[in-house]
């Protein structure tokens, strides 16, 4: 309940980076982890872009092994500190603590010395400015090893209505941002869940990076 009402607040004071009036349900969680917890037996690197006040971090955890490598970028200072103190005292995030990060700066600014197997975000992209939305939809693939999968989700139907509805700049925005997120699907969505029990109810899109072969 805390962290609902953490969530809240930001959410009054942050709408256009916080995105919604309350966390992630765990069926969203879930499926956002789909494709983490069919891993195979070798270490893997994980990123959680947007972790909010970790509704998916919380299916994330415990899906981790020694060896791993999990990090977390999320621009809120309030969150980063609800993140921070589960790592140091929630039983079940202790395990993963110790090869686990918290990154404060924006996504594009992040450069890690190696790329990952998963990239899992809960950044609300119809809220930016299409050209943040392109930048960070960029970031996404450039941060992903080749074969690597990336979990995002949307709610449902908010840009199509938005875009019959919306007027003006805003009508120009929403179409950019859809034709940009629609690009990245059709090259590369591999799956999308229909998460009714949410709120509001979401689409999960699974997209993975093709490995090269010669």
């Amino acid at each position: 309940m805390r962290h609902h009402l953490a969530f809240f607040r930001q959410f009054r004071q942050r709408f256009e980076t916080t995105g919604a009036i309350a966390p992630s349900s765990g069926f969203l969680a879930r499926s956002m982890t789909r494709y983490l917890a069919g891993r195979k037996d070798e270490p893997v690197r994980v990123l959680e872009i947007g972790p909010g006040t970790g509704p998916v971090t919380k299916k994330i955890v415990p899906l981790l092994r020694e060896g791993d490598r999990f990090d977390l970028v999320e621009l809120n200072e309030s969150f980063v500190q609800i993140l921070q103190n589960q790592f140091e005292r929630d039983p079940a995030w202790q395990p993963a603590a110790s090869f686990s990060e918290i990154h404060s700066l924006p996504i594009q600014e992040y450069a890690p010395e190696e790329k990952y197997d998963f990239v899992i975000s809960g950044l609300p992209l119809n809220n930016f400015p299409a050209d943040l939305v392109e930048s960070i939809s960029d970031s996404y693939f450039k941060l992903l090893k080749s074969g690597g999968v990336l979990s995002y989700f949307e709610y449902m139907y908010v840009r199509p209505i938005r875009k019959v509805v919306s007027r003006g700049d805003e009508r120009v925005r929403v179409r950019r941002i859809d034709e940009i997120m629609q690009g990245h699907c059709d090259r590369h969505r591999i799956r999308r869940d229909r998460i009714w029990i949410n709120v509001p109810p979401a689409w999960v899109q699974h997209l993975q990076l093709r490995e090269v072969t010669d």
